[in-house]
């Protein structure tokens, strides 16, 4: 009997959460060469591309993720929305696309381009798992560096960062970013 990897495979991803994994650990896991693991994501990868699929492969950072179609998001958000934490405040979104747009960053820079303190907007993404810390910049004081999660992109309906939408011409202002945000997600006070 034939061993059905494309189903390991699924359940491998599904297990390794956000995490993901990378193609070394699937061929360590499933016991095959590179080729047939890339063989065996590209046959899953076609299967999730039915209409009657909910699920898609996302590789970021080198690792991959089984994830929800991101245009099924509105409904996803309908689920995860809740009375007490739906909304972030307009803090929170400038913050959160300052990051999503100059990543890593630390907080320090992002209240540069903000113009204000921006602890209590970085503290409610670290807690609603929008953003996390990815290590420290070399120097003084060394501070934390902060980047997106997958729990962004799938918040936002995007499979990669490069679905954000672009600056507007002429500017590199990340800030101006979260605008693009207040789009589809109000923003409530603090």
């Amino acid at each position: 009997m034939e061993v059905p990897y494309n189903s390991i495979l699924e359940g491998l991803l599904f297990a390794a959460g956000d995490e993901g994994l990378t193609k070394k650990q699937l061929m360590h896991a499933l016991e095959l060469g590179e080729k047939e693991v890339e063989e065996e994501l590209a046959a899953l990868r076609v299967a999730y591309e039915s209409p009657d699929r909910g699920l898609s492969i996302m590789e970021m950072k080198g690792a991959y993720h089984l994830t929800t179609k991101s245009e099924h998001a509105a409904y996803h958000r309908k689920l995860l929305d809740s009375p007490q934490n739906s909304k972030l405040s307009q803090a929170a979104l400038e913050t959160l696309a300052i990051i999503a747009y100059k990543q890593p960053i630390t907080r320090i820079e992002v209240e540069e381009v903000r113009g204000v303190k921006s602890e209590r907007p970085i503290q409610t993404l670290v807690a609603r798992g929008f953003i996390e810390e990815s290590g420290r910049k070399e120097g003084i004081g060394r501070p934390i560096l902060y980047v997106t999660t997958l729990a962004f992109l799938a918040y936002f309906g995007l499979h990669t960062l490069d679905d954000l939408p672009p600056l507007p011409e002429g500017t590199d202002d990340p800030e101006g970013a979260a605008d693009l945000f207040f789009e589809d997600f109000p923003a409530e006070s603090d």
